[in-house]
């Protein structure tokens, strides 16, 4: 009972990871990220900071429930 418990906290927990993953916007690397990142900084376009915060905490808090979960689940095991 206590298994199978766990391991729907763990399918919660990995949706919500893969969900929050793929809703962050990327990284822009290279010459061409500076240049646009620098243009949206002087024409005030700041893209919903609160918006990436919340999910990058979404995304800590869902790797660790499912760090934990999966370590309690190979001790369940033995």
């Amino acid at each position: 009972m206590t298994k199978t418990i766990f391991m729907i906290v763990q399918v919660i927990a990995s949706i919500i990871l893969i969900v929050s993953i793929l809703l962050q916007s990327g990284k822009s690397a290279g010459l061409s990220g500076s240049i646009a990142g620098g243009a949206e900084q002087l024409m005030g376009k700041q893209k919903g900071r609160s918006y990436e915060t919340l999910l990058s905490k979404i995304t800590s808090v869902g790797a660790i429930v499912f760090i934990a979960t999966s370590i309690i689940l190979v001790y369940l095991q033995q």
